[in-house]
């Protein structure tokens, strides 16, 4: 299944999310394009199909999403157009310091956005260790077995 995973970064806790993510959907045999919304090309990743987008995000003041994420999403809506909800998962990386009512608000304002039926990951700040990447892959599970049902999957994956 071919995914896009787009993300914001400015402290380089959600790249190494992304990167995480990236590896884990790769070794279960799907094509993924990361995205870093801030400095790559976006017109030629969003002209490229695929099946599942991955929204990786972290907070800005007070819970907002950062300016670079929303320019992405305004990007992809006056493009190719804003896909399904049930094709977009969205994960964060934030800080509790901060207050657990703004604690990685930017993923979950734009999993409303979307209209994602899935949970958002958070992730404190940068992963670390074994419990931060069982995390993410037991959320890249959940995310992939959702993209690989049949209204969502390449049917090239589903022979019978």
């Amino acid at each position: 299944m071919n995914l896009l995973l787009a993300y914001a970064s400015l402290s380089g806790n959600t790249r190494e999310v992304a990167r995480l993510l990236a590896a884990y959907c790769a070794e279960r045999g799907h094509a993924v394009r990361c995205l870093d919304v801030d400095s790559d090309p976006v017109a030629d990743a969003l002209a490229q199909p695929h099946a599942g987008l991955l929204l990786g995000c972290w907070t800005d003041n007070a819970g907002r999403t950062p300016a670079e994420m929303k320019q992405f999403v305004a990007t992809l809506r006056d493009g190719p157009g804003l896909p399904p909800g049930e094709t977009v998962a969205v994960f964060g990386t934030g800080e509790t310091q901060w207050g657990l009512e703004f604690y990685c608000g930017a993923a979950h304002r734009l999993a409303r956005f979307f209209g994602s039926p899935l949970p958002v990951l958070e992730i404190e700040q940068m992963p670390h260790g074994s419990d931060d990447t069982h995390t993410i892959h037991r959320w890249a599970d959940r995310v992939l077995a959702h993209f690989e049902t049949p209204s969502n999957a390449d049917p090239a994956r589903h022979h019978r």
